[in-house]
Parts: C-alpha cells; structure tokens; sequence
C-alpha cells in the first residue's frame, strides 16, 4: 500500500495542475508594428484586453446531423447528375452541381450566423440598422431552412 502513495499522489497533483491550466486568463494586446499577441498574464501595455473565452462540449447531435445533412447533399448531387437530360454534356452536369453545392454552403453558413448571432438586423440604403422582431428571425430561419432542403436536399 505504501508503495503506490507516492504515484497516486504525483497524478492528483498532475492532474489538479491540467485544471488550473484550463482555467487561466487570456490577454490580448496589439504592439507598435500592429502585431496581436495573447499572454496568460498581463504585462503592463496600456492597450491590454481581456479575452472572454468559454468553452462547450460538443453536441454529438448536431454532428450527426450535419453528417447527414453533407450525406444528403452528397446523394442530391448524384441524383441531379443522374436526372441530366441526356443533351446536357459533363461540363453542364458539373456546373451546375457545383452552383449547388456553393448555394447549399452559402445557405448554411447564413443559417450558422442566424443561429450564432445575439440580434440580426438588415441594413437600408443609408447604412442605418434596422433590428429584426423575433417573427421575422423565425421567418428568415425558416426561409433559409427552406433554400437548404432545395440546394442540399431534403
């Protein structure tokens, strides 16, 4: 029993250690050539920031579901190949999978910042910000889940 003090004790202060790491501060500040540096400790610059960084763990659901959603998209651009008519060359059947697909990543990647952002807004012609109401976000969303299911399939 005694034998085994010694390394039990060494883990738990390891891993006490790994705690204390994680949970460090993060600094950022910019120095005289516009270069950003981040330190875990401040070191005196004027223009010093902290960094709010929060971690989460990984949903295993929503990488599943863009698992499936890629294996849809993946299958829609077969089936669009395969549907071609038969005068449309390669080169057609190509770009045309391609401007769906660049249409699937551009729909998704806005559906990601709705979802990210705090308060989406639209912009007039004089640059001024108009906030949506939250019918109207629901409205976007469901706008753009549409435009999904047609450019990345169902």
């Amino acid at each position: 029993m005694m034998n085994y003090r010694l390394p039990i004790t060494i883990a738990c202060a390891a891993l006490m250690a790994s705690g204390l790491a994680v949970a460090a501060e993060i600094y950022k500040w910019t120095d005289e050539d516009g270069n950003v540096h981040y330190e875990d400790r401040p070191v005196g610059e004027t223009q010093m920031e902290h960094v709010d960084i929060r971690s989460r763990n990984t949903d295993n659901t929503v990488v599943q579901a863009r698992l499936d959603a890629d294996r849809k998209a993946r299958a829609a651009s077969r089936q669009v190949a395969s549907e071609a008519p038969p005068k449309m060359t390669r080169e057609e059947v190509r770009a045309e999978q391609q401007a769906r697909q660049e249409k699937c990543a551009q729909y998704r990647s806005q559906l990601e910042s709705f979802l990210r952002s705090q308060r989406l807004y639209t912009e007039d012609d004089a640059g001024e910000r108009a906030y949506l109401s939250e019918d109207e976000i629901m409205a976007a969303r469901s706008r753009v889940e549409g435009q999904i299911q047609e450019y990345c399939g169902s």
